[in-house]
């Protein structure tokens, strides 16, 4: 078969309108996701970020399995994730792995760094036990902390070093993807760096799909080839990350971005921060959801059509009914307050 009559190869990850609620202490429901959709190619490293509240771990936790969507599809390598049970289900569980956010509590606190990455070598067997103990130096050797790690407990480590261990457990049972959910936020911006590195030279050197859900805009531009920007529970733009940095076709995309430090004093003046809070998720606004506090929302479209995240006089998605004018830097339609 020629190439240009070859189909496309399907991606490792495709979401399909996820939605997940979860019940609140004080009553009513809380949408975490309402109605996510995107795709992660085989490869690839994929940033998602937003603010607090946004919905990227809940998201992360249904990338891997460990939460199920309410409503929505989810498709691992082809396969819907929902109809893998038994063998196939332990399969998938080694395919996609997950690092934490808190390396002080994604480690069992009684187990040495050794006994916790013989335990995932164990479980999934990934090698005979006879090989256990040079796959565990080896996987220490990946993450660059010294072999004599292994007969140390989490106390014992350095932030860094903790989550150092975290990656190289995910590592142990030979995953195609890593969901990484906030992996630096719990660290020294002096360690960070290097864990970042470190990311960035595993993907390169062993082939990694790599989903990076961080709030740090610096670091998605460091690291990731393409973006999803999350608000409220939603997708509002996803694209190249240079040209979705360089262009945002989105106004909260434009704002996070204005809030960026810059270090150029002759840099141009930045629009003012984003205004008011970011909305309830137990009642979130009609239309747009950031349309309250959007300086181009126009009404009534604004406050009452849901702009759907698809592709408007541009060359990637973002859900918004102006993305053409942002994109083009037109003035766009008036405030609305």
């Amino acid at each position: 078969m020629s190439a240009a009559l070859q189909h496309p190869a399907p991606p490792i990850v495709e979401a399909r309108d996820l939605v997940r609620t979860f019940r609140a202490p004080r009553g009513g429901r809380v949408q975490a996701l309402r109605g996510v959709s995107l795709r992660v190619e085989r490869g690839e490293v994929l940033g998602i970020v937003g603010e607090s509240g946004c919905g990227k771990s809940t998201l992360a936790r249904l990338l891997v399995g460990l939460d199920s969507p309410d409503k929505g599809g989810l498709r691992f390598d082809g396969t819907e994730l929902s109809a893998l049970r038994g063998a196939d289900r332990r399969r998938f569980h080694r395919r996609a792995q997950m690092v934490f956010q808190d390396p002080y509590g994604s480690l069992n606190p009684r187990l040495t760094a050794g006994e916790a990455l013989a335990e995932a070598l164990r479980v999934h067997a990934i090698v005979p036990p006879a090989e256990i103990p040079a796959r565990v130096a080896a996987l220490l050797d990946q993450v660059s902390l010294p072999r004599d790690a292994a007969d140390r407990r989490p106390h014992e480590f350095s932030g860094g070093q903790r989550q150092r261990i975290g990656i190289a457990r995910a590592l142990a049972v030979e995953p195609e993807l890593i969901v990484a959910d906030e992996p630096v936020s719990a660290l020294d911006v002096s360690v960070q760096a290097g864990v970042v590195n470190l990311f960035a030279e595993l993907r390169e050197r062993l082939g990694l799909t790599l989903v990076f859900i961080t709030h740090d805009l610096r670091l998605v531009r460091h690291l990731t080839e393409r973006v999803a920007v999350m608000y409220l529970g939603k997708v509002v733009e996803q694209g190249p990350t240079a040209s979705v940095f360089a262009a945002p076709r989105h106004p909260y995309t434009r704002a996070l971005l204005s809030a960026v430090p810059r270090l150029d004093p002759d840099a141009p003046p930045r629009p003012p921060p984003i205004p008011g809070e970011v909305p309830s998720p137990l009642a979130p606004p009609g239309g747009c959801a950031f349309h309250p506090r959007c300086p181009r929302a126009e009404f009534p479209v604004c406050s009452h059509d849901v702009p759907e995240l698809e592709l408007r006089h541009g060359a990637w998605p973002a859900a918004c009914h102006f993305a053409g004018s942002l994109a083009s830097g037109q003035a766009g339609p008036p405030p609305g307050r």
